[in-house]
């Protein structure tokens, strides 16, 4: 995301400043627009700048992140199968987590193998 905002500011400065090289006389609207452009372009600079300095910063945490929470997400999307018959979850006073089942969607039954009747000898 960092890469694609700090590219299309380069782009878009470039663009304005080729554009002025191609044109020999620019109108009043046009070099207002290129001022009013580059001006956008000094302001945002030190903002792309922190925020590339942040994604450096978090990069290596979110993808410990990732790497571990990963496989257990997705164990945990595999036994969901209906995610709209739950509540969004909730944090309690104590720190617990819990997602509610919503009142009007009915219990589905687990999928247990149908064992076969024992055989009685008479």
């Amino acid at each position: 995301m960092k890469q694609i905002i700090s590219h299309a500011v380069i782009a878009l400065f470039f663009a304005t400043v080729a554009q002025a090289e191609e044109a020999d006389g620019l109108s009043l609207i046009e070099r207002g627009a290129q001022m009013f452009l580059e001006g956008i372009l000094k302001e945002m600079e030190p903002a792309i700048d922190e925020f590339q300095g942040l994604a450096d910063e978090m990069g290596p945490a979110l993808k410990q992140f990732a790497d571990e929470m990963g496989p257990k997400l997705a164990d945990l999307l595999t036994e969901i199968e209906d995610w709209s018959a739950y509540q969004p979850p909730e944090v309690l006073p104590n720190g617990d987590i819990i997602i509610r089942r919503k009142p009007d969607h009915p219990m589905t039954p687990p999928d247990t193998p149908t064992l076969p009747a024992p055989q009685v000898d008479l």
